[in-house]
């Protein structure tokens, strides 16, 4: 992967090219921040960069042997470690079982999440890197480098390493082969064991900056400009998010209209609409009520800040804010807590499989009084 190719960081870049010219290559660094920022692409361009045999002044070359081999991820000095789900019945047991399909994946999504890697090989499943990839890890890190003159270590979601694991990895960082670098990238690296914390250098990668991902967002001809504008405000500065919601823009559609008629319903109680709303919010599924009940209390937020007039602080589209309008009206000081409480009952309730149409017959019913409720 090219520094080229990574939506903004400008300041990360140039710090990891600069120490890369100075010859300033720390043997084991972190690379944390918020999902979808660009962790893993940025330790893949650094990877690239280090090993490129014509680096330019802000970049790979690209064209190099070694370019072409990273541009798969096949070169033979890089080493990956990254949490799986074990198949003992099909001896799928570490991360060299699953790399063709990883590398498939960065390669098509290199903002790609954990959440994402982990559904693509294993529904329903928690990820981990076990014990014997401490084992692994140690094994191609003792040969020496085949081509390049460093050997280059990623463990993605370092977090996620038993800790038996974790130790086997400790103990190569502090007495690491000659020529190895690590390069571990979290999300949340406050998880990992304090002891591989305090001998890495900490590399913080920032949020990416709106008119980057605005920019970026602007060669996808099918988006508007006001839809673009309200995605890169809802992402905070996550590519992940935005693409996220791109991905889910018809489904919070159809959550909004609901919501709009959800209330107006609570404040009507016409039973034969309610029961019509009911029947349709069930079809959902239950993570689909779910996605829909934290849907409203994210509405339910935005009309409140609107009432208290602080308009800056809002993510809405026109049509929400439309709607807000004249719904924030009611939305005060008073019932905010309780509303927000009465849809978080509701969610922990269908999540212990209560019944979905008793439930949210039951929350419009408390939601008539809770709405009425006047400021003091």
């Amino acid at each position: 992967m090219l520094f080229s190719e990574i939506i903004g960081q400008e300041k990360i870049k140039s710090h990891l090219i600069q120490t890369t010219r100075e010859g300033r290559i720390s043997h084991a660094q972190l690379f944390c921040g918020l999902p979808g920022v660009g962790k893993l692409p940025l330790a893949l361009a650094y990877a690239q960069y280090i090993c490129c045999t014509d680096k330019h002044d802000n970049d790979a070359c690209g064209k190099c042997p070694s370019c072409i081999k990273f541009a798969k991820l096949i070169h033979p000095d890089l080493h990956f470690a990254f949490p799986i789900v074990k198949n003992e019945s099909k001896k799928l047991t570490v991360c060299n079982d699953f790399l063709p399909e990883f590398r498939e994946q960065v390669l098509a999504h290199p903002y790609l999440t954990q959440e994402e890697w982990i559904e693509s090989i294993s529904e329903g499943k928690q990820g981990q890197i076990y014990t014997n990839e401490g084992d692994e890890i140690i094994r191609k890190l003792n040969f020496k480098p085949y081509e390049s003159e460093y050997k280059i270590m990623i463990i993605w979601e370092p977090e996620k390493m038993h800790e038996s694991c974790a130790n086997r990895v400790l103990k190569i960082i502090e007495e690491p082969p000659e020529k190895t670098i690590f390069l571990l990238v979290s999300d949340s690296p406050e998880e990992i064991i304090g002891t591989i914390q305090s001998r890495v250098q900490r590399i913080n990668i920032p949020s990416i900056d709106n008119a980057c991902l605005l920019q970026h967002l602007s060669e996808y001809k099918d988006i508007t400009s006001a839809e673009a504008d309200f995605f890169v405000k809802n992402a905070h500065g996550s590519w992940t998010a935005v693409m996220s919601q791109i991905e889910s823009h018809e489904t919070q559609q159809e959550y909004f209209q609901a919501f709009i008629t959800m209330m107006r319903l609570a404040w009507t109680l016409e039973f034969k609409d309610i029961k019509l709303l009911v029947d349709r919010l069930v079809t959902l599924g239950r993570e689909g009520q779910k996605n829909f009940l934290q849907e409203a209390q994210r509405q339910l937020r935005e009309n409140f800040i609107l009432r208290l007039g602080q308009p800056q602080l809002n993510f809405m589209n026109d049509e929400q804010a439309a709607f807000a309008q004249n719904f924030s009206k009611i939305i005060n000081e008073a019932n905010i807590v309780p509303i927000v409480e009465e849809f978080q009952l509701a969610a922990a309730q269908i999540e212990q499989n209560a019944n979905a149409k008793i439930v949210l017959f039951d929350t419009i019913l408390v939601l008539n009084r809770l709405l009425k409720i006047k400021n003091i």
